[in-house]
């Protein structure tokens, strides 16, 4: 202990691409919690002060009935949620392109053990005509029982509820009896594209438990389920550590929450990346043979381009075909993404596209 250890980068640390936030590194603010939550002994599985700290810090953001359980990743926060909501016979209304319904590989269905209604939506965003689609079947036997609306701030396709579309979703599935679940992946983008507190577009509208995303926005690993009304929710600790997403070492986790929460790192990072976002989209909009596809409210730009254009460009920069059959990418910013790597990647596009 105490030598000198010899540590070799194999990347390089300059090389950014536009293909996701999760592609970034940790933010160096959340690298020096966890090393300021090293050395000694603290309690194992969430009995240590900084998980402490975490629930009061919450309770801050969210209302003094929030309570916040640390988990590994996003899906498992999905999953845990979603368990903890519904009974075995229960079913979850979500929109297509949800990242439950697309990008989860079944997990909510395999070990959560409940159904996904859903129903499309162009830009992302469910309403009460939508829930209505799949808020049927009552007390018939034959029919997974509607009991969870989830959606997800900011959607897939990086488009943000407002605080009133979020209440008059909340209030008409609490009407049919439906508690409401927000996947919060990216919810820091939201409150910075909303220039609003956490709780405006969650608690005081009557969301009911949202998963907390905090590795697409600087964290080395860790999400949070974050339980803002107790009679939504049961069985969480034990459903945590059956689904093994109770981690031992919690203050890690719950240090890294800190560094965003218990002050405004999560802000500040949320509103760069949105930001470049915004400064992408203005640098190619309008440029002939491109066509946005959404609003740019958050960290995300989707846009057409002509056949073989992507597949040029990402010689040079990583990116994601959206949907292929119509030639639709997508292009994410991070914490980290640069003035400069949104300029050259711009200027790129425009190469391709103008003659």
């Amino acid at each position: 202990m105490g030598e000198d250890v010899a540590v070799t980068t194999l990347h390089d640390p300059e090389s950014r691409g536009f293909a996701s936030d999760n592609y970034a590194g940790a933010h160096p603010e959340v690298l020096a919690a966890i090393a300021a939550a090293n050395g000694g002994h603290q309690v194992a599985y969430g009995e240590d002060v900084y998980t402490a700290r975490l629930q009061e810090v919450m309770a801050g953001h969210f209302g003094d009935k929030a309570r916040a359980f640390p988990v590994f990743n996003g899906t498992g926060a999905n999953v845990l949620s979603l368990q903890s909501m519904l009974p075995r016979w229960g079913a979850v209304i979500c929109v297509e392109t949800a990242h439950i319904n697309m990008d989860e590989n079944g997990a909510p269905e395999r070990i959560g053990g409940l159904k996904l209604l859903t129903v499309p939506a162009p830009d992302g965003k469910l309403t009460h005509e939508l829930i209505d689609r799949q808020a049927w079947g009552f007390g018939d036997e034959h029919r997974a029982q509607p009991g969870v609306v989830s959606i997800t701030q900011t959607t897939e396709l990086g488009t943000a509820y407002t605080p009133g579309e979020i209440a008059a979703l909340t209030t008409h599935a609490h009407d049919l009896g439906l508690t409401v679940h927000l996947d919060g992946a990216r919810i820091a983008n939201a409150a910075a594209s909303l220039d609003l507190p956490l709780r405006a577009f969650t608690t005081d509208v009557g969301v009911d438990v949202v998963s907390f995303g905090g590795t697409k926005n600087g964290l080395l690993y860790g999400e949070a389920v974050v339980v803002l009304d107790p009679a939504a929710s049961a069985g969480l600790p034990y459903l945590r550590k059956m689904d093994m997403q109770l981690t031992s070492k919690m203050r890690f986790v719950s240090a890294q929450l800190l560094a965003l929460l218990d002050g405004d790192l999560w802000l500040r990072s949320a509103q760069h990346a949105n930001a470049m976002a915004t400064r992408l989209r203005a640098a190619v909009e309008g440029t002939e043979g491109l066509v946005i596809t959404q609003p740019t409210q958050s960290n995300a730009v989707f846009a057409i381009l002509p056949a073989g254009v992507a597949d040029r460009l990402r010689t040079r920069f990583r990116f994601y075909d959206w949907n292929e059959a119509t030639g639709e990418v997508r292009w994410m910013c991070a914490f980290d993404t640069t003035e400069a790597d949104v300029d050259a990647f711009a200027a790129a596009i425009r190469h391709e596209l103008i003659p």
